[in-house]
């Protein structure tokens, strides 16, 4: 599978960079640049920069855009003002997720939903199956847009000299909100305050024609501070910052209570009451019923870590949950992990074994996240 032609916008500067690239999702990607552990080590110290143009972009426009959304997604999208994102996902009938989505509000008819990559055909499927009776349109933007993240404590200040025109803005952005700007060069770029790291950052989207551009001018202004980084730096950023991944911890199999997101439900109050959305029922249902299961985090004092699909076990073997991400920390200096356990092993430090290759590691359920940054 590809966007537009056989690679993404930025592969030719991933190539030239030396990148080590493999297949995710259909699209080759940069797993890292020089070393996981210096790239995710920039982000927590300084700056990193990522490619994340293998997401989908989808837009939403039209007069029922609000009452649409509001049907087809858990989340409640008419309070959201101008240029404000939010976390949301959309569910299958039975409660089970689909995907998890940020959402932003471009105009008050004008939405773009931003999926997981290897989700992004089933949800737009999803969401023009359920656009029947709105008065919606609903368009794959995703080709002609790349997404390039900058993130870290020094990212306010990267984002800000990279800026020609409004770059105020980027300093007096709230997190979870976005605004316009224009980008030495004359690149016009929509940048969120948003991320996957636990880190500050920002996120541009640009043009695919730009997008080469931005990257260089990212790494060029940021100088020292900046490190172009990886898929797997990624992903034990937002392990430590307890931040779920879908076909992990979040599944068709599993509800948003089930990973400890039902917040991200918005049924209404007797106040402020909302209409049906697809998924209501179950998710009412899922609401209401003692879980069996919960969503913990889990940290080692040994060398070994564990790693998706391990068996949790409690002291005797008997098998009592499974791990969903596992890696050594490079920030806790410890091996770290996600797993869905029995209710009853969920406090925290409760002590479990983790099934490494016959072997039982000890390991000690911790709440979530892992990693906290400083204020």
């Amino acid at each position: 599978m590809c966007r537009d032609g056989p690679t993404l916008p930025l592969h030719s500067e991933h190539v030239a960079l030396g990148a080590t690239l493999v297949d995710f999702a259909g699209w080759e990607m940069p797993v890292r640049y020089t070393g996981d552990i210096a790239e995710h080590t920039a982000v927590r110290t300084s700056a990193g920069l990522f490619d994340l143009s293998h997401m989908g972009e989808i837009a939403v426009r039209g007069a029922d855009a609000v009452p649409f959304l509001e049907y087809a997604l858990v989340g409640r999208m008419g309070a959201m003002g101008l240029g404000r994102a939010k976390y949301t996902m959309i569910c299958a009938p039975d409660g089970g997720v689909i995907d998890d989505l940020v959402v932003y509000r471009r105009d008050w008819d004008h939405f773009v939903i931003v999926a997981n990559a290897s989700n992004k055909d089933v949800v737009l499927a999803e969401l023009k199956e359920r656009s029947a009776g709105f008065d919606v349109g609903i368009a794959d933007e995703s080709a002609g847009v790349a997404l390039i993240a900058v993130q870290g404590p020094a990212a306010e200040a990267i984002v800000t000299e990279m800026t020609a025109r409004d770059a105020d803005n980027i300093a007096s952005l709230p997190y979870y909100a976005a605004t316009n700007v224009v980008l030495t060069g004359d690149v016009h770029a929509f940048v969120a305050r948003t991320g996957y790291t636990g880190e500050d950052g920002f996120e541009l989207f640009v043009s695919a024609e730009d997008a080469p551009e931005v990257w260089r001018l990212a790494l060029a202004v940021g100088g020292e501070r900046i490190r172009p980084c990886g898929l797997s730096a990624r992903d034990t950023l937002r392990l430590e910052a307890g931040m779920p991944l879908y076909g992990q911890e979040l599944t068709r199999a599993t509800t948003p209570f089930d990973a400890g997101l039902g917040r991200v439900i918005a049924f209404g109050t007797e106040a402020n009451s909302r209409g049906d959305f697809v998924g209501r029922a179950a998710l009412e249902a899922a609401r209401d019923r003692e879980p069996s299961r919960v969503l913990v985090g889990l940290v080692g004092d040994g060398r070994r870590s564990p790693r998706t699909g391990y068996a949790v076990t409690d002291a005797g073997g008997s098998v009592i949950g499974e791990v969903t991400s596992g890696a050594p920390s490079p920030t806790l200096g410890r091996p770290i992990g996600m797993a869905y356990v029995d209710k009853g092993f969920g406090e925290q430090g409760t002590q479990v074994l983790i099934d490494v290759r016959g072997r039982g590691e000890p390991m000690t359920v911790t709440a979530l996240p892992l990693y906290k940054r400083a204020q």
